[in-house]
This record gives C-alpha cells, structure tokens and sequence, in this order.
C-alpha cells in the first residue's frame, strides 16, 4: 500500500494541467495529544491520497499542522474526513486568499516532535492556558488601543514584505528568538499592558500565548485564525483593512496581496518591490526579494557568483554542491553580504 508521495513535482504539475479542475489552498492546525503519530500519519495519508489532496502536513504528539491543497469538488469529503477525527471535527479551515492550482505539487505528511519548530525544551507550561482569541474587528478595536503592543510573531523575511499598523516586528530568523526577545523588552509591562498577537494562519500565536501567560503576562490576545481569517473576515464584513502589504506563505505562491501597499524593496538595486524569489543557483537556494528588472539582469540569481555557477554543465555544478550540508547558510532567508539593500544591512543607509 502506497504511503508516500511517488511523483516528481514536474509530473504532478502535468497532471494537475491535463485534469484542468480548480482546487482549494487551505490550512489548519490543533493542538492534540495524538497516542501513536506515526498511525495517525499513516491512515491520513491513505485517506487524504484517495481525495488527490497534496500539500506539508506535519504530525507529532502534540497535534496536527496542515497547508494543503484539495480539488474543490473534493472540498467538502476532506471536511467530513477530519470531522470524522473526533479532535477534528468542526475544525476551522484557513482558505487561502488567493488561489493557484500549483500551491503545492506533493503530499508530504511528516512525523516530527514538534507541529511547530519552537525550541522550547519549557514542557511546565500548558500549551491548551492559551491567550484570548479575537475577531477581525476586534482585533482592529485593540489595536487602536494605546495600551496594546501588537506583536508579529513572524520571522523577518515575513513581516519585512506586510505586517499590521505600528507592529512590533522583531528581526529575528526564528519564532524561538521571538520569544525570548518580546519577553525581554515587554518585561516591565507583564500586567499593564496588552500583549496582542498575530501570524499567518494562527498556530505560532497558540503556543506563544501560553507560553507568555506561562511566563507572567496576565492581559495576552491572539488574532483568531492570523492573517489568512483577518482578510476574509475584513472583505465578509466590510472593515477596515490595518494590514499593509503582502501575507508570506509556504508554499509556491510564496505570498498573498492584503493591501496595495508595497513596504519593502529589492534587495539588488533598492526600489520598492515585494516579490520573493529562491535563488536559481541550487547549490544557493537564498530566499531574497527581487524585482521584475533584477530577476531579467540576473537571471533570478542573488549575485554574479550564482549567474556564473547556473551557466556550467549540470554535472559541474553537482560536483559543486557534493559535500555541502543544506543548512541555514544555503537555506538563509534573506541574509547574504552579497544582498546590498537586504533589511537591516547597513547599506540601505
């Protein structure tokens, strides 16, 4: 019995083309004690495979985090498999803003320690003690507060490209360093300030919210469903929109429009521009933001270095990568001396 993804992502597109249905980008995550992850992986990806479902779904002893995509006549059989799943059912799905038939191209269910890569070794905490949950509109009423620190709990090649009014965004490479951060500078107001939260689609805030109330913090609120509910709720409702510029997601779309706004600029020549791209170098693979004009001068690489490697032979580049651990210095988001207008460079003086 099949329990892994078999095709290549180019295969997937082709079949994605020839089958010519429109399919549903959505997300959704629940904390849960789950007994023996590695079967509830198991009987997921056999039902979820059934539906044509694809996607990153990661499964631990703590629950379930999921970014997939579903053909929309399979939408409502997915919804009545997971309300089959007793800490499931009802669950609130998080539908994409915008919508691409290619978000994702495998179904890739893993079985990880963590839904969430924290790094909180803390377990005297209680991820379920969890801060108050809000609206869009409520949402935007405590954030006209002037007793409210709204925090992003994003990482910063996230909040670089769209982020609410007046946010704290720490520039940070990880949600742990966030924490220790926020606590740090928001120290002396644990019980006369709000400590309002937000991030995409709301798990980060889950943890952080019982993680902050753990540590002290008596008036902590999160934006129920993060920045992906916020806008539907905004456009159903018809409020006013506080988030400026573009959503970061994970997967092929790498963004989502919210606002007009464009907040952030190229990392190459500096003009304003909010499209990331990997760089096509595969042994570099830096995530950065690039303009139309720079991706052409360049060829979607992050330096002349990369523009020199993607014109060698394939096996000469190869040769090039053999060795060489993916770790955070090919993987980086955004953080490279070779980008003079990169956030925080002191270039972009």
């Amino acid at each position: 019995m099949q329990l892994y993804n078999k095709l290549s992502a180019e295969e997937r597109a082709k079949l994605i083309d020839e089958a010519g249905k429109d399919r549903i980008t959505i997300s959704f995550y629940q904390y849960y004690k789950i007994e023996n992850p590695q079967l509830f992986r198991d009987k997921l990806f056999i039902e979820w495979d059934k539906l044509d479902v694809l996607g990153r779904t990661y499964v631990s002893y703590e629950g379930i985090n999921a970014q997939i995509s579903v053909p929309a006549e399979n939408f409502l059989a997915l919804k009545d498999q997971l309300d089959s799943i007793s800490f499931l059912k009802d669950i609130r799905l998080n539908v994409a803003v915008e919508q691409d038939n290619k978000s994702f191209l495998k179904l890739k269910i893993k079985v990880r320690n963590k839904i969430v890569a924290d790094g909180l070794n803390d377990n005297t905490f209680d991820v379920t003690n969890k801060g108050v949950h809000l609206s869009a509109k409520e949402f935007n009423e405590m954030l006209a507060d002037p007793n409210t620190v709204c925090v992003d709990m994003r990482n910063h090649y996230e909040s670089e490209i769209g982020h609410f009014e007046g946010a704290v965004t720490p520039d940070v490479d990880t949600f742990r360093d966030s924490l220790d951060i926020i606590e740090e500078d928001l120290k002396e107001h644990k019980e006369d300030k709000n400590l309002l939260m937000y991030c995409t689609g709301g798990i980060r805030c889950e943890k952080a919210s019982a993680y902050y109330k753990h540590k002290g913090f008596k008036n902590v609120f999160q934006l129920e469903g993060g920045i992906i509910e916020y806008t539907r709720q905004v456009k159903e409702e018809n409020l006013e929109n506080k988030f400026l510029g573009k959503n970061f997601v994970f997967d092929h779309r790498r963004s989502e429009r919210i606002s007009d706004d464009v907040i952030s600029n190229c990392h190459q020549c500096g003009k304003p521009c909010d499209t990331h791209t990997n760089c096509a170098n595969e042994g570099c693979h830096l995530l950065f933001i690039q303009c139309d004009e720079c991706a052409e001068k360049m060829e979607n690489t992050c330096s002349a270095e990369c523009q020199e490697i993607i014109h060698l032979p394939y096996e000469e580049q190869k040769a090039r990568r053999k060795g060489k651990h993916a770790s955070n210095k090919i993987f980086k988001k955004g953080r490279s001396e070779k980008l003079k207008f990169q956030k925080g460079n002191t270039c972009n003086a």
